[in-house]
């Protein structure tokens, strides 16, 4: 695929994110911010048996951050702890599929960044 056809499924998740809102008495949560941009994710997750079996997230910022946000809950709901922690940024940043700069790249990694603290805080 080309940037133009990553560039739009980033605007569509954006436009219409995935896995979007709270989850009573999740297991884990966090909220993080970006302070360069003002970007914010909050992600709430249920951990069940080692595996992530629910996770949504609110937050406000660039259509990079938030479009991200919702790629990542898709790609690690129902996938173990282990493989949620495995995701390094350079593979988030493949899987994002676009070109960007160093201030637009910590836009997309704050999800990842957030999940990862998250998992590593959750209560069990």
């Amino acid at each position: 695929m080309n940037d133009e056809v990553y560039t739009e499924i980033l605007l569509d998740h954006y436009r219409s994110p995935r896995n979007y809102g709270s989850i009573e008495s999740p297991s884990a949560q966090i909220t993080e911010h970006n302070p360069l941009c003002g970007d914010t994710v909050h992600f709430s997750l249920k951990i069940q048996d080692g595996k992530i079996v629910d996770i949504k997230f609110v937050g406000q910022g660039c259509s990079i951050s938030q479009g991200a946000a919702s790629i990542l809950t898709e790609l690690v709901k129902a996938k173990s702890v282990a493989e949620a922690q495995a995701i390094t940024e350079a593979d988030f940043l493949k899987i994002l599929g676009i070109r960007l700069g160093p201030n637009r790249e910590k836009c997309a990694l704050l999800s990842l960044n957030a999940l990862k603290k998250a998992i590593q805080t959750k209560k069990i």
